[in-house]
């Protein structure tokens, strides 16, 4: 006989159980109490082996183990280890970065001495030209030079008007 949801007898349903269905169903029963038990102490005693006031594991970080390599096998670092890959290659990028500033800032130095210095050799080019082609200094290279046809106009230039035709 099997019983519904309501704990009646319910024999138009199904047929009678058999005894050995009772007892494969009392064994599952006593099962599932032992796994709740045993579940119920495992907590039990985990609730009473961990309290709020237990000290932090001391940190056993030295300089022996850091020099030594053994800080690398701490789980932390190889769950962070993708982080510090990126961090050295911002860093690395950083400082080709500014040694190439560098480069570029004493080029641009060069530069303008080289600029600087092409300004006072134009400016002295152009001042020993315009010393040169004055009409003073051009009479007096003439008067120096006696062997020379050339002299001073003694009349002023006139304009010859040349008819088109």
């Amino acid at each position: 006989m099997t019983e519904d949801k309501e704990g009646k007898n319910n024999d138009s349903r199904q047929g009678a159980t058999s005894p050995e269905d009772e007892t494969v169903g009392q064994i599952f029963k006593d099962d599932i109490r032992q796994v709740e038990t045993d579940m119920q102490s495992t907590f039990e005693k985990l609730k009473n082996s961990v309290s709020e006031d237990d000290p932090r594991p001391a940190s056993s970080l030295t300089l022996t183990k850091i020099l030594g390599g053994d800080i690398l096998n701490a789980g932390f670092v190889r769950r962070q280890l993708w982080v510090i890959v990126l961090v050295v290659v911002f860093t690395i990028i950083y400082v080709a970065f500014r040694y190439q500033c560098q480069q570029d800032m004493i080029q641009i130095d060069k530069l303008e001495n080289e600029l600087k210095d092409a300004k006072y050799k134009a400016l002295s080019s152009t001042s020993t030209l315009t010393e040169r082609c004055r009409e003073s200094h051009v009479l007096e290279l003439l008067n120096n030079n006696r062997d020379s046809v050339l002299h001073i106009a003694d009349q002023p230039p006139y304009i010859i008007n040349v008819p088109q035709e």
